[in-house]
């Protein structure tokens, strides 16, 4: 099997971002149609137009709806038809984003997206989620690419809830101990191969970053500033954990998150948010040493990610709760059978409540 790396053509990152990417822009299409939501409009879509209308670049504003859905897509797709617009520009969150990067396949033109937070490694992946006009589930959108440009204005981010950053830091914080997994267990990942040696670094880097930056991040973003150890938070959430993932691979982490989506009690919390924990049950899983497991709760505690059933919001009935979680992260397909070694849900379920226990012993010191 071949190893395979895959990543954005060009990422671009910093202060103004989103109003100096259209010297780089103007070598993709001269002109874009851009997408936003109202909030994001005001926020952003004025730094983003008068960016590209200073290098000569078109451009056609259009009310992004709310949902990536298969009906906004092509709704937005006839519009942008009409303007004759040579490529898509999506600015928001992910879901915008998303719908972006879907115009731009079905049209066969660059996409350009412009996140306006950092609490995914979403914003680089080759992917879509798609959801129904319900705001339902519908499916993955697999690309033979990424998008051609990532840009990042940490201007903007930094004014984003800090919620936001910290949960990108969980969805971050599983990068590491997953594509090792995946490359001790030889699992085919994403990008369609096994890992390289410059994505397992990228991973693993993403992990010290995370050591080094995060709370001093989390400070700088409560501040809404912009500082070096903000900067390389951003970095880490959206490239090095974007390529981590997608040309390494997932494991157990983000399986046991899909599982803790059965409970009701769950769905107040951000997707980086159960990753955390569902990292912290991986580490459990595979018997990492006690003090990985450690440096794991220091962290997760220090930036504010939880590390309890309790913080997760799982008080009641927990034992049923958790074995379903653990069925749920088990099913067939889920990446929790890219672990090295076979998986049952036993096991996860064991997991779970073993490091529930040490999260409650972490917080009780």
């Amino acid at each position: 099997m071949l190893n395979v790396i895959q990543s954005p053509s060009k990422y671009l990152q910093g202060p103004d971002a989103a109003a100096l990417f259209g010297e780089y822009a103007k070598n993709l299409a001269d002109s874009f149609f851009v997408i936003a939501d109202d909030l994001v409009m005001k926020l952003a879509g004025e730094k983003v137009i008068d960016g590209l209308h200073r290098n000569d670049i078109q451009c056609h504003a259009e009310r992004f709806g709310g949902e990536c859905s298969h009906n906004e897509i092509n709704r937005l797709i006839a519009l942008m038809k009409a303007q004759g617009s040579k490529g898509v520009i999506g600015v928001g969150g992910g879901k915008t984003l998303d719908t972006a990067k879907a115009m731009g396949y079905y049209l066969h033109l660059p996409v350009i997206v412009v996140p306006t937070i950092a609490s995914t490694d979403a914003p680089t992946s080759a992917l879509s989620v798609i959801y129904t006009d319900q705001g339902e589930f519908e499916e993955y959108l697999i690309y033979p690419k990424n998008p051609d440009m990532v840009v990042m204005d940490t201007a903007i981010i930094a004014k984003a809830p800090v919620r936001l950053l910290v949960a990108g830091m969980g969805d971050a914080l599983s990068t590491w101990f997953e594509a090792k997994a995946c490359y001790d267990a030889h699992a085919v990942s994403m990008a369609g191969g096994q890992s390289t040696a410059a994505a397992l670094s990228l991973a693993r880097l993403c992990y010290d970053t995370l050591l080094a930056e995060g709370e001093k991040a989390r400070l700088a973003a409560q501040a809404g500033v912009v500082t070096t150890a903000l900067e390389r938070i951003i970095e880490a959430n959206t490239y090095l954990s974007g390529i981590g993932f997608e040309s390494s691979g997932l494991a157990a982490a983000h399986a046991i998150h899909n599982g803790f989506t059965v409970l009701e009690s769950c769905h107040h919390l951000y997707h980086g948010e159960k990753v955390a924990f569902g990292t912290l049950a991986q580490l459990v899983l595979q018997n990492s040493p006690m003090e990985e497991l450690e440096t794991v709760l220091g962290f997760c505690h220090r930036v504010g990610l939880p590390v309890t059933l309790a913080e997760m919001g799982v008080t009641s009935d927990v034992q049923n709760s958790i074995m379903a979680v653990a069925k749920a992260s088990c099913a067939e397909g889920e990446t929790i059978h890219n672990m090295p070694f076979p998986v049952t849900p036993e096991q996860v379920y064991g997991a779970i409540l073993t490091a529930d226990l040490l999260g409650q012993q972490w917080l009780a010191k």
